[in-house]
């Protein structure tokens, strides 16, 4: 199965859920993705995704200067985002749990129950 085209779909989702967690710059977002097991989350994806976010108002960001570099913005979840991450949890729930159901199909006949069946 091509898990990019999966990502597509729910890489708004899997991005706030990181910062959610703790602030964050652009590659450190990618990083914790790839730690959690989104091995194939591209760089531009995410940068794409926190510019998106930013502006439907969904997080805030502040820059940190660095010694060993330029400067980091980093990204913060404001109220907007924790309840538009809420929202897609429970999409994610149901959508998941109605595609699990239709990948394994229905029960096997004789795994049906017989309650109210007689003999």
């Amino acid at each position: 199965m091509d898990t990019t085209q999966l990502l597509k779909g729910v890489l708004d989702a899997a991005v706030l859920a990181v910062i959610e967690q703790d602030d964050g710059y652009g590659y450190d977002v990618v990083r914790r993705l790839r730690t959690a097991g989104l091995d194939d989350v591209g760089e531009a994806s995410v940068y794409g995704t926190l510019r998106r976010l930013y502006a439907a108002g969904a997080l805030t960001t502040y820059v940190v200067p660095s010694d060993g570099g330029p400067h980091r913005k980093y990204y913060g979840i404001n109220r907007e985002g924790r309840e538009m991450l809420a929202s897609q949890r429970a999409a994610w729930a149901e959508f998941s749990a109605t595609l699990t159901r239709v990948i394994d199909g229905p029960p096997a006949a004789d795994a049906l129950p017989t309650i109210g069946v007689s003999r």
